[in-house]
């Protein structure tokens, strides 16, 4: 797991030290098929960690892949589930709250994750055996694997005390989302956080909100790895629809609305 670890964190900062150097510049953006953008800067991401994780020789889910049949995904045990490029419509505002995204699922659950953060060099990852997660943030794109693993710091999550800190969308928040906060703000004052991508995840998972409630969709690659990291720190994510925690490498994989609560 150290190495597999590793390996998915030098496949992240790669990753961002290509988006960086697409965000600095006049970049262009294309519209994919189901009307969401797509810059060179997520080509470019997607290139470098396919080039990392395929030395593992574990298959990968990764947003800007050919997506495979079910059928041909339904027998591995293990995969990594990726998004080069999380919050794209946060990179073309140019706000800097995007990341980069790695899990590696086993059987459907999230057993590692990564989340590198480029413009801040904040880098949330969880432990080789999955118990905890960490929160480093680099002064050097040249800090080694050792010095990650040596500096970072654990996180955990806050306990449930007013005001309740709601993480909501910067890009969606429905009369769904608004409705769920509304019911809370019966009994309790209640704080609105607002983040892009999977930041939402990492704000819960080290301390700064209580819940995030999404009632919008979402894709595997948008939460395996924040999902992993909540896990390591007992946070639970919640499939609204199976009242389970939510599993993937599923036939569809379009995620249910969930609930991540401390």
């Amino acid at each position: 797991m150290k190495t597999n670890l590793s390996v998915a964190i030098q496949a992240a900062l790669g990753a961002g030290k290509e988006i960086l150097k697409i965000y600095e510049t006049d970049f262009i953006v294309e519209t994919k098929g189901d009307d969401s953008p797509l810059t060179q800067a997520d080509k470019n991401a997607n290139e470098v960690i396919n080039g990392f994780l395929k030395m593992t020789n574990i298959p990968i889910i990764s947003e800007e892949n050919r997506q495979l049949d079910y059928s041909e995904r339904k027998d591995w045990t293990r995969c990594w589930i990726v998004d080069p490029l999380d919050g794209t419509k946060e990179f073309i505002k140019r706000n800097g709250e995007f990341t980069v995204n790695i899990a590696l699922v086993e059987n459907g659950n999230p057993m590692l994750g990564v989340i590198y953060v480029p413009v801040s060099r904040e880098l949330f990852f969880t432990s080789e055996d999955g118990k905890t997660s960490k929160k480093i943030t680099l002064t050097s794109e040249k800090t080694t694997i050792e010095e990650i693993f040596k500096k970072a710091e654990i996180i955990k999550p806050a306990i449930i005390a007013p005001p309740i800190k709601i993480v909501g969308s910067r890009s969606h928040l429905n009369e769904e989302t608004k409705n769920f906060i509304s019911e809370i703000e019966k009994e309790n004052k209640v704080e609105i956080v607002s983040k892009g991508s999977s930041l939402k995840f990492c704000l819960v998972a080290e301390g700064l909100a209580h819940i995030y409630p999404r009632y919008a969709p979402t894709m595997e690659w948008d939460t395996a790895a924040g999902h992993a990291i909540c896990k390591a720190v007992g946070v639970s994510v919640i499939d609204q629809s199976t009242g389970k925690p939510m599993l993937y490498n599923k036939p569809n994989l379009l995620n249910n609305y969930f609930l991540v609560k401390v």
